[in-house]
């Protein structure tokens, strides 16, 4: 009987069951301060969805924003600064 399995490597993608790697890890780290500042965000979001939104859930709202849009611009520049140069 005539073997019939295919010849070629497992087609199935291994990238998917890989650790993830330094590079990968380095840019989480980067972009983990925005993601907290978002879910802070989202948090302030949510209480003030619960009830008529008072002066300190406005307060806590706009602190949040700013904690997001401080956290982007840091994230910001310190993927600018870790590009490398291109050489020609």
């Amino acid at each position: 009987m005539k073997h019939i399995g295919a010849d070629q490597k497992v087609v199935t993608a291994d990238e998917f069951d890989r650790e993830p790697t330094a590079a990968e890890l380095d840019a989480i780290a980067v972009e983990m301060p925005v993601i907290r500042a978002e879910v802070e965000l989202l948090d302030a979001q949510i209480i003030a969805l619960d009830r008529t939104p008072n002066e300190v859930d406005a307060r806590r709202i706009r602190r949040a924003s700013r904690k997001v849009l401080a956290a982007r611009l840091a994230a910001a520049n310190l993927t600018t600064m870790r590009i490398p140069e291109v050489s020609a």
